[in-house]
Parts: C-alpha cells; sequence; structure tokens
C-alpha cells in the first residue's frame, strides 16, 4: 500500500448546479469578461472536492482539493502522530423531491490519524470494519503508532 486517498463525497444536486453555473458563466464570458469570470469560477467551485492523500513510503502528506481528475495541494512531511482512531459513525443523506423529504442513513468508519493532542487528519473513509482495521494496521506498521477502536460502545486500544 503505496498512497491513500480520501475524499469527501459532494452531493449530485450541487454537481449539477455548478455544471450548470460554469456553463453560464461560459455563455456569459463572451459579452462580459468578469461576470462570465465569477461565474465560472463559482461554478467550479460547486463541483470540486477537498480531501487527503497520505503517502507512506515517503511519510509525507496533502490537502487536495479535487477537480475533473486533477489534484492540487503541497505535500507536507507527517507530524508526530501519536495513534489513529478508527471510528463509527452514522452518515445522512437528505434527498427532497417537490412535497416529500426522505433522510438515508448508514453506518460508516472513519480512520483518523491524531497529532498534537487532538488534531488530526482524516484518512480513509469505508464501509467495512475489516478494511478499516487492515488500513489502520499498514498506519500502525509504517508510523509505530498505536489504534484505537472506537467502532463499539467500549474504546480499545489495539
Amino acid at each position: 500500500m503505496k498512497t491513500i486517498h480520501y475524499l469527501k463525497p459532494v452531493l449530485f444536486a450541487k454537481k449539477f448546479f455548478g455544471f450548470v453555473l460554469a456553463l453560464f458563466g461560459l455563455f456569459i464570458f463572451l459579452f462580459n469578461f468578469f461576470f462570465g469570470l465569477l461565474f465560472i469560477v463559482i461554478g467550479l467551485n460547486l463541483i470540486s472536492t477537498e480531501g487527503t492523500e497520505i503517502n507512506l513510503e515517503n511519510k509525507t502528506y496533502r490537502t487536495i482539493k479535487y477537480i475533473f481528475g486533477l489534484k492540487f495541494g503541497k505535500w507536507k512531511p507527517f507530524p508526530e502522530f501519536e495513534y489513529i482512531s478508527v471510528f463509527k459513525t452514522k452518515e445522512s443523506q437528505t434527498i427532497n423531491v417537490v412535497s416529500a423529504t426522505t433522510t438515508i442513513t448508514s453506518d460508516i468508519i472513519y480512520l483518523n490519524l491524531f497529532y498534537d493532542r487532538n488534531k488530526h487528519i482524516t484518512c480513509y473513509k469505508t464501509e467495512d470494519k475489516a478494511d478499516a482495521f487492515k488500513v489502520a494496521e499498514e498506519f500502525k506498521k509504517t508510523l509505530g503508532i498505536d489504534i484505537l477502536d472506537a467502532t463499539e460502545q467500549e474504546k480499545k486500544w489495539l
């Protein structure tokens, strides 16, 4: 395992609205440079997502801005990580249609690398507990840190 990526999801409605704004900006750009550019930038910002990319071999990480398959971000050396936390939480997504609203909730597992007591980097997201612990073990071997299992009521160190 060489590089681990984590990207925050972007809702379809937000992507669609961003795409429409960017296209509208291209059209306006023909007539008014400033307003066209403004709409293009706002649209592209709505389409883009943020995340983290971690290179275990070089022991570097970067927070990235991701758009159209391109990643932007500056590589930084690892801080002195104290431990990795594997925890389960609920992720909700609300869907609105004309007169009906529904919320879909699912269990999700996050991996956070903690440093400087309470600062953290979210480095991985999955729905599979076994996969989460496999990645956490890779961090444990590479960085020599402990794993905090917070997927159950009772937290325990591994």
